[in-house]
C-alpha cells in the first residue's frame, strides 16, 4: 500500500510540477493585463493630440505632403531601432498582416483623416472617430473569433450610442464632405488594429509598429517627393511641431504603446478604452487650437466613462 501510495504520488508530482507557471490569458509577450490597460491608454493620449497636430502641421504642408513625410520620419525612427537591436525579418506568413496594418494606420487612417480636416472641424472629426472602438472590436470578433459577452457588446453600443449623438448634435442634424472620409478613415483604421493587435501576441507590439512602418516605405518616400513638389511648404514653428508628433508620438510612439497594449489586454477590451479619445482630443481642440468646448460635451464624457467602465470589467 506504501509503495502504490508513494508511486501514486510521485506521478502526480510529475504530471502537475508545483511550480509550473499558468498560462496567461490573451496577455501577449512579456504584458500583463493591468500593463496592458496602462499601455493602452497612453496610446490613446497620443492618439488624442494626433488632429490638433495634425492641424498644426497644415499651417506648413499640404495634405498629402504631410502624411507623406510623417511616414518616412516615423519609419526612421522605427528602422533605427529595428538596426539596433537587430531585429531578424519577420516571418514570411505575417507579411500580409503587417502590410494591412501599414495600409490601415500608416498610410489610410492618416491620409483619410488629414483630407478630412480640410472641410470639418478637429472636434466634429474627433466625435465621428470616436466610432472606432465599436467597428474595431466588431472585426476582432470576425477576425478572431473571440466573443465578447453581451455586457460589453451592450456598454459598447451605448458608447458608440452616445458618441453618435454627440456628434450629431455638433454638426446639427446634418453630415458633411469630410464624413466621407472620416467613415474610410474608421473601416481601414479598424482593420490595421484588429491585424495589429493580433501580431502584437505573436511578437513585441513595436515590431509589429516598425515593420509595418518600414514596409510602407518605398510608398511614403516616393509619395513625399511627388508632394513635396507639387504643394509648397510654409516653415512654421506650429508646422514643426505639429509634424514632429505626428510622425514620432502618433505614429511611432503611440502605435507601439497601443499595440502592446492590446497583446495584454485583448483587441476588444483596448478599443473601448479609445472611446475616450474624441473626448480627450475636445480638450486639445479647445486648449492648443481655440475651438469652441460645447455645454454637452461633459455630458458626453460622463456617459462615455461609464460605457468604458463596464467594458473593462466584463467578462469575454
Amino acid at each position: 500500500m506504501r509503495a502504490q501510495s508513494s508511486a501514486t504520488g510521485r506521478t502526480a508530482k510529475a504530471v502537475t510540477p508545483p511550480h509550473a507557471p499558468t498560462p496567461a490569458r490573451s496577455s501577449g509577450p512579456g504584458t500583463r493585463p493591468r500593463s496592458g490597460t496602462a499601455l493602452a491608454l497612453l496610446g490613446v493620449f497620443c492618439f488624442s493630440l494626433t488632429f490638433p497636430s495634425t492641424v498644426w502641421g497644415l499651417e506648413s504642408f499640404g495634405p498629402w505632403s504631410l502624411v507623406a513625410v510623417r511616414g518616412v520620419l516615423a519609419a526612421a525612427v522605427a528602422a533605427a531601432f529595428l538596426l539596433a537591436q537587430r531585429v531578424p525579418l519577420p516571418e514570411r506568413r505575417h507579411w500580409a498582416g503587417l502590410a494591412v496594418v501599414g495600409g490601415g494606420v500608416v498610410i489610410g487612417f492618416p491620409l483619410l483623416t488629414t483630407l478630412a480636416l480640410g472641410t470639418s472641424s478637429t472636434a466634429h472629426a474627433a466625435v465621428v472617430v470616436g466610432l472606432l472602438p465599436l467597428t474595431t472590436a466588431t472585426l476582432a470578433a470576425l477576425r478572431t473569433g473571440h466573443r465578447p459577452s453581451r455586457v460589453f457588446w451592450a456598454a459598447a453600443v451605448a458608447g458608440a450610442a452616445v458618441v453618435a449623438a454627440f456628434t450629431w448634435q455638433q454638426s446639427g442634424g446634418a453630415l458633411s464632405a469630410g464624413d466621407l472620409y472620416l467613415f474610410g478613415a474608421l473601416l481601414v483604421c479598424a482593420a490595421g488594429y484588429t491585424e495589429g493587435g493580433r501580431l502584437a501576441a505573436l511578437m513585441p507590439g513595436w515590431q509589429v509598429v516598425g515593420w509595418a512602418l518600414v514596409l510602407c516605405l518605398p510608398v511614403t518616400v516616393a509619395g513625399s517627393v511627388v508632394a513635396l513638389s507639387l504643394e509648397p511648404v510654409h516653415w512654421s514653428p506650429h508646422g514643426a511641431v505639429g509634424l514632429a508628433w505626428v510622425a514620432a508620438g502618433s505614429t511611432f510612439l503611440g502605435l507601439y504603446v497601443w499595440y502592446r497594449g492590446m497583446a495584454g489586454i485583448g483587441v476588444a477590451r483596448a478599443s473601448q478604452l479609445q472611446l475616450a479619445q474624441p473626448l480627450m482630443t475636445l480638450v486639445w481642440s479647445f486648449w492648443l487650437l481655440g475651438e469652441e468646448l460645447t455645454r454637452a460635451a461633459p455630458l458626453a464624457a460622463t456617459g462615455v466613462l461609464v460605457c468604458i467602465a463596464v467594458t473593462q470589467r466584463a467578462r469575454g
